[in-house]
């Protein structure tokens, strides 16, 4: 750990190869932390640029709502608008019974034109976009066009976002790079903001992402969720113990709105399970624990992380 952070204090300064600078300056993953760049890199950036694209990761429901009311509340920025970048395969894949497996090329019937199908799938997308407006900015679906992509679903995925109240844009940063992405920028600039992203923004005219309530706890007590004996127990001690009013960072799976990754789409009906708390006093928040779900996953039982040091010289040893 040391290791990781002896540097860290300051953002590295890279670029693009078309020559924008790029601030890495990242936090934890983001199944159980915020998955957002740092507070610090953004506001070095707003005093350089015009526009400063950000992003906070895992999924456009969790990420969305870590960014707005932990990262938005701490630095005291808000964005307008939000944009986000469904590929058109996410819709197909939202309804599509075809076993998707990770690492493999994905299944000749996905690739296939089908704006049908992105139709029969958008619930999902409907429901992201409701999401956002929820914390009162204008989003933006930028959709993320690959050379296998159909002009078709492209139409489809416009025709979903503008009927939910969303402006929309064709991306072809991936193939294209900058100047694919200029229609989406564009786009997100006729929302009046002074930030664009692909996933999130930040403003120079900073508001509050949300008032602060007298108990964020209470939050996770209101809504539908089932709160396991566990979970019960901790709240009351991180409360005792002073941390009551700090930020509430959900833990759950990135594949469904639920905490069952087999509920695809806009699942109704169903109960979100926490069955522990905890807390992460340093970085400033408590996570809930929502379903099965690993909160490190990917380590085997002897992982290269256990023999990086630093040895007497100051020089950092095992990373080969």
């Amino acid at each position: 750990m040391t290791v990781l952070l002896r540097e860290a204090i300051k953002p590295n300064l890279l670029q693009t190869i078309e020559n924008t600078p790029a601030l890495v300056h990242c936090g934890p993953f983001g199944n159980i932390a915020t998955g957002n760049s740092s507070v610090i890199a953004d506001l070095i950036a707003l005093r350089t640029g015009d526009y400063v694209v950000t992003e906070a990761g895992f999924g456009a429901d969790m990420g969305a709502e870590r960014f707005f009311n932990i990262k938005c509340r701490a630095s005291g920025r808000h964005p307008t608008p939000l944009s986000w970048s469904p590929p058109c395969g996410h819709s197909r894949r939202t309804r599509a019974s075809t076993r998707i497996v990770a690492g493999r090329p994905l299944p000749e019937e996905l690739l296939a034109e089908n704006p049908d199908d992105v139709h029969a799938g958008a619930a999902n997308l409907v429901k992201q976009i409701e999401n956002v407006r929820l914390h009162g900015v204008s989003p933006v679906v930028c959709v993320n066009a690959f050379p296998t992509d159909h002009a078709s679903e492209h139409a489809a995925i416009r025709e979903i976002a503008e009927k939910a109240g969303a402006r929309c844009a064709v991306s072809t940063h991936f193939s294209d790079g900058g100047l694919g992405a200029i229609g989406a920028c564009r786009g997100s600039r006729r929302g009046g903001g002074r930030a664009v992203r692909v996933h999130a923004a930040v403003s120079r005219r900073g508001e509050p992402a949300r008032e602060d309530r007298d108990d964020r706890h209470q939050g996770v007590r209101r809504r539908r969720r089932r709160l396991l004996p566990l979970a019960v127990r901790q709240i009351a001690t991180y409360e005792k113990a002073g941390f009551g009013r700090l930020p509430i960072c959900m833990a759950k799976t990135h594949l469904s709105l639920s905490s069952d990754p087999t509920l695809k789409g806009a699942p109704t009906g169903w109960t979100l399970p926490v069955r522990e708390v905890r807390a992460s006093a340093g970085a400033g928040f408590v996570y809930p624990i929502c379903g099965d779900m690993r909160t490190m996953p990917g380590l085997g039982s002897d992982p290269a992380a256990a023999h990086v040091d630093i040895d007497a010289d100051d020089e950092t040893v095992g990373l080969f």
